[in-house]
């Protein structure tokens, strides 16, 4: 039997509408304010750190192959079928933007609006959806709904 910490996964997924939410409004009003540019840089972070999160998660509890790095996270919850590979692409650029935003932070041009960031809203939550489809697949039994 799997032990699949479904309240931790979908408490970080619940975070995702509100992300979605803030980059849709990047994308739609950017200036090129600091301001904007530090709160991208935020949400961009945030929605890595919500994807590798929940997908280290998922690896866990299913007893997946162990992941190698960020990437290979969401490579294997591609190739386990948790998400579709379009959400995967998009999901691998995210996790790429990571050791930038965390290590490299210096580096990061806060005045440009990033091309994922009007793309990310979407994704976001066709993740979300994905997961908790899978969820739903994979834990159904007598007497257990995730």
């Amino acid at each position: 039997m799997y032990d699949v910490n479904v309240p931790y996964i979908r408490s970080r997924l619940a975070c995702l509408p509100e992300l979605a939410q803030a980059l849709s409004a990047a994308t739609v009003s950017w200036s090129g304010s600091l301001t904007e540019g530090l709160a991208q840089e935020r949400a961009l972070h945030l929605a890595a750190e919500i994807a590798t999160d929940v997908g280290h998660a998922l690896i866990d509890g299913f007893i997946m192959r162990d992941a190698s790095s960020y990437e290979d996270i969401i490579d294997i919850i591609a190739e386990e079928g948790v998400i579709s590979e379009p959400v995967a692409v998009s999901l691998r650029t995210l996790v790429l933007l990571r050791k930038t935003l965390v290590q490299e932070y210096d580096l990061w041009p806060r005045r440009e609006l990033h091309p994922l960031t009007a793309e990310l809203p979407r994704v976001l939550m066709g993740f979300s959806d994905q997961v908790d489809a899978y969820l739903s697949k994979e834990l159904v039994f007598p007497g257990n709904k995730p």
